[in-house]
């Protein structure tokens, strides 16, 4: 298969990443999202995070316009996904919106088109039932923050044609990306055994064992991580933490996946990590020191 023309749908944090990623790579990109603003943050975004990679000699200052001149935005799923080789769904991880988005994929991209959803745990099997093309629908799971990070997941739902999963593990090399291929269980794999030790570690600060900052600095410096579990549950938000442990522990249905009830306090009073300002540690803005939150000791 050909990939020219590749759709993003959503210009949050991921799906900016994955639009500056494929453009980078000589791809033309369509990202859509219905908030015209959010577009617009987006584009600038993807030219800060050029601009760094200017400043290191990563690129150059004509490789980043040429970037950036690959992106066009649309605020119409319809209208943007119409000249599509390739849709990569990047919105927010709820079940009902992404069957409602591919059902509008699906509608309107061409024959042959490969839709391609970036969920950190939801079933593509479950996803791809949502289109009269289940055996081109697949999992394209990217990692956070997609410019920098090689690993992607990539996810075969139950009917997705090998000549599909062939095509997208290419096209990640072509990205300079890591693919591995992996099959649709609830988590796949990133999040089935990420997840659960998260969940480990804020149960033993439920229970009192040890303290966050104590917490993060032994498998920091035990297990070699470059980023305590508590810490990377902020940056990817105790909200998308819980939603993924809730997918587990219904999937399985096994109750060693069920979420901690901190983590259901914390996501309940609104302390989301990183994008709220304080999860298990507060964030000062403008500011990179961190200060360990004193709420859930």
């Amino acid at each position: 298969m050909n990939i020219k023309n590749v759709s993003v749908i959503g210009a949050g944090t991921m799906g900016n990443g994955i639009a500056h990623v494929f453009a980078q790579n000589g791809f033309s990109v369509t990202l859509i999202d219905v908030n015209a603003t959010q577009l617009e943050k987006a584009i600038a975004t993807i030219g800060k995070n050029l601009d760094r990679q200017v400043a290191k000699a990563v690129i150059t200052e004509d490789q980043k316009n040429t970037t950036l001149s690959n992106i066009i935005t649309n605020t119409s799923i319809a209208d943007g996904v119409k000249k599509a080789d390739l849709v990569v769904e990047a919105a927010t991880e709820n079940t009902s919106l992404k069957l409602d988005i591919f059902k509008q994929i699906d509608a309107a991209a061409p024959e042959g088109c490969i839709l391609a959803s970036n969920t950190s745990s939801i079933s593509i099997t479950k996803i791809a039932a949502a289109t009269n093309r289940p055996s081109s629908v697949i999992g394209m799971h990217f990692m956070n923050p997609v410019p920098v990070m090689k690993l992607v997941e990539i996810i075969n739902g139950y009917a997705t044609s090998k000549q599909v999963t062939n095509t997208i593990i290419e096209l990640s090399k072509q990205l300079g990306k890591t693919p591995c291929a992996v099959n649709d269980y609830p988590g796949f794999i990133a999040n089935r055994i990420l997840m659960p030790m998260i969940n480990e570690a804020i149960y033993s600060l439920f229970e009192g064992v040890a303290g966050v900052e104590e917490i993060d600095t032994v498998m920091k410096l035990g297990m070699a991580h470059p980023m305590g579990p508590l810490q990377l549950a902020d940056f990817i938000g105790l909200d998308v933490c819980y939603s993924i442990l809730k997918v587990l522990h219904e999937g399985f249905g096994n109750p060693k996946y069920a979420p901690c009830p901190l983590l259901c306090n914390m996501v309940t009073a609104g302390k989301l990590g990183v994008k709220s300002g304080e999860g298990f540690y507060v964030y000062t803005a403008g500011s990179k020191e961190i200060k360990v939150s004193e709420g859930f000791l």
